[in-house]
């Protein structure tokens, strides 16, 4: 399977970028790096595709071993290296699950079977980044 995208110069330090989605998402540079901030910063959005596949896979399967949440999100955060080209050195995914009478044991399960199998994109950073993750429940 190949996936492709096409990413324009927009002017300044701002690019528009296709999905295979169909949906365009704007990229563009802070203030202090000559943009205007009107769009994800690369670095962040290489973190939110992280947190977006591991969060697909998790919610799949919390449907489909009938363990569902009232409210989940994911957290994370990286820390950059201090040498260009600076990338994530160290990444720690926190799931944060909110509800009450959790199904610990699959809610774990979704979550590992997603880290250690599923995610892609997991298993991209862990080429290059000390990736760690923690669960959390939270009362309602």
């Amino acid at each position: 399977m190949t996936n492709t995208v096409k990413t324009t110069w927009k002017g300044d330090m701002k690019f528009e970028s296709t999905n295979p989605s169909g949906i365009n998402l704007m990229i563009d540079a802070g203030v202090d790096d000559g943009g205007k901030g009107e769009g994800y910063r690369p670095k962040a959005l290489m973190l939110s595709a992280l947190a977006g596949c591991s969060g697909l896979d998790v919610v799949s399967l919390l449907k489909k071993m009938r363990a569902e949440v009232d409210a989940f999100n994911i957290d994370i955060t990286a820390e950059l290296t201090e040498e260009h080209p600076k990338f994530y050195k160290k990444v720690h995914v926190v799931y944060n699950f909110y509800g009450s009478d959790f199904k610990k044991d699959k809610i774990e399960k979704s979550v590992n079977l997603s880290v250690d199998r599923y995610c892609g994109v997991m298993e991209m950073f862990r080429q290059f980044a000390e990736v760690t993750t923690e669960i959390k429940y939270i009362e309602k």
